[in-house]
C-alpha cells in the first residue's frame, strides 16, 4: 500500500490533486490511476469511479445482506436472473 510522510506521520491511501491549465488532475498513488475534471470535485469523482473500475468494484450489485439492511427481501425477487428489458443481448 502506498504511503507518504508529512511531518513524520505516515499517510495511507494518498491522493494527489493539482491544477493543470483550466482543469484539475487527480491521481491515486496506490493504483497509479489518474483522472481529470473541470473542477476539483469532478476530478475526484472521476477518480473514485476509475479506481473502482481498476479494482473491479464497479457494477457490483449489493449483497443479500446489504439488501436486507435497506429493508429489501432478496428472496422475494420476482425477476430472477432475467435481464432487464432495456439490455441488448
Amino acid at each position: 500500500m502506498a504511503s507518504s510522510a508529512r511531518e513524520g506521520d505516515p499517510r495511507e491511501d494518498e491522493i494527489r490533486l493539482w491544477r493543470e491549465g483550466d482543469g484539475w488532475v487527480a491521481t491515486d498513488v496506490e493504483t497509479g490511476v489518474t483522472t481529470q475534471g473541470s473542477t476539483r470535485d469532478e476530478a475526484l469523482t472521476n477518480l473514485d469511479d476509475a479506481v473502482a473500475l481498476r479494482r473491479d468494484e464497479a457494477g457490483q450489485g449489493p449483497t443479500d445482506e446489504e439488501l436486507r439492511e435497506f429493508g429489501i427481501d432478496p428472496d422475494a425477487n420476482e425477476t430472477g436472473d432475467d435481464a432487464p428489458p432495456d439490455v441488448l443481448e
